[in-house]
């Protein structure tokens, strides 16, 4: 990707944000030289991954296969394996009409998809297989808002603004925005999105940056190159 397209990405979401009433954490109006020379009093904040991302997930098309992120807060792996601590996550994610996040599931992470406003939020079940590979013939059990829901393979739950879903680990699934953009919340477990994203098909993650502009707001994969962390 571009990063001027990433930079006019991240004003978009940003007004987007705005406009369902969200206030963003001081951090993320950081330039890139504040948040260098913050660096070491602002070190969970590098550590832990939060703050922007943008990807297409390497596919180079990012209206039709990507998504808008910012990690709230977040914590550390070592917590997570010590049972104790800062063991959650919490993201905003914006989703646009028919823009794709593909199938995948995680290791490790149990996440609550809300959809915080907007259009709908489209998403798609399929189980996992007796080694946790993708299943397409095999369905699941997900909480609505903390009622069970047992899935059939392929089916997609159609989520309103104040709706949610509950994922567990081997819980396969994509999304997207039906009938418009959709913001969506992502309350979890400690994310690490380095090692914990499982994808049905060969894809990444991260995007492959083309630096024609200066960036407005280093992205969380920003961090280890220009930040050390």
């Amino acid at each position: 990707m571009h990063r001027s397209r990433i930079n006019r990405i991240l004003a978009e979401g940003a007004d987007t944000i705005a406009r369902h009433g969200f206030a963003l954490p001081p951090f993320a109006w950081w330039s890139p030289d504040e948040l260098a020379a913050r660096a070491a009093e602002a070190r969970h904040v590098v550590d832990a991954r939060c703050g922007w991302d943008v990807t297409d997930y390497g596919a180079g098309d990012w209206d039709r296969t990507g998504l808008f992120l910012f990690t709230l807060r977040n914590g550390l792996l070592s917590d997570l394996n010590a049972g104790r601590g800062m063991c959650y996550a919490e993201k905003l994610l914006i989703s646009r009409q028919d823009q794709l996040s593909p199938m995948h599931t995680h290791v490790l992470k149990a996440e609550d998809i809300i959809n915080r406003g907007g259009a709908t939020l489209v998403v798609e079940l399929y189980g996992s297989d007796d080694h946790g590979g993708f299943a397409e013939d095999r369905g699941g059990r997900v909480w609505l808002d903390g009622i069970a829901h047992d899935y059939g393979p392929g089916e997609k739950l159609r989520l309103a603004p104040g709706e949610s879903v509950t994922l567990r680990p081997g819980d396969w699934h994509a999304f997207w925005g039906e009938g418009g953009e959709v913001l969506i919340g992502e309350v979890s477990t400690v994310n690490d999105d380095e090692t914990d994203n499982v994808f049905r098909d060969p894809i990444g993650r991260f995007s492959d940056i083309e630096e024609d502009e200066p960036p407005t707001h280093l992205l969380v994969s920003d961090y280890a190159a220009r930040l050390g962390g």
